[in-house]
């Protein structure tokens, strides 16, 4: 079994900044891509930013958000800045995570963390 772990989501107001945090945990061999992904109301699910080895970001967000990992950790965090109420959305936690039980890669997705922009 593999589990991602989110947090760190809340209420900012426009201009504030947050970091999430997303850790995973389980039966990991090898992790290749960590990325976030988010989905606002009555919206499809959109990539934010990707990381492996090089790092990717949506263009609405280049600038102002920076994602990271710490692969001791097996962590990825998003740092958010300069947030707008247009990002107001549920962000998730994405990864490929080669599992010892299974052998092969897989695609595993967090829960979800809201993250509120608003005044």
């Amino acid at each position: 079994q593999v589990q991602l772990v989110e947090s760190g989501g809340g209420l900012v107001q426009p201009g504030g900044s947050l970091r999430l945090s997303c850790a995973a945990s389980g039966s990991i061999w090898v992790i290749n891509a960590m990325g976030w992904y988010r989905q606002a109301p009555g919206k499809e699910r959109e990539l934010v930013a990707t990381s492996r080895g090089s790092t990717h970001y949506a263009d609405s967000v280049k600038g102002r958000f920076t994602i990271s990992r710490d692969n001791a950790k097996n962590t990825v965090y998003l740092q958010m800045n300069s947030l707008k109420p247009e990002d107001t959305a549920i962000y998730f936690c994405n990864a490929m995570i080669l599992s010892t039980n299974t052998g092969t890669y897989n695609n595993y997705w967090g829960q979800g963390t809201q993250v509120t922009v608003s005044s």
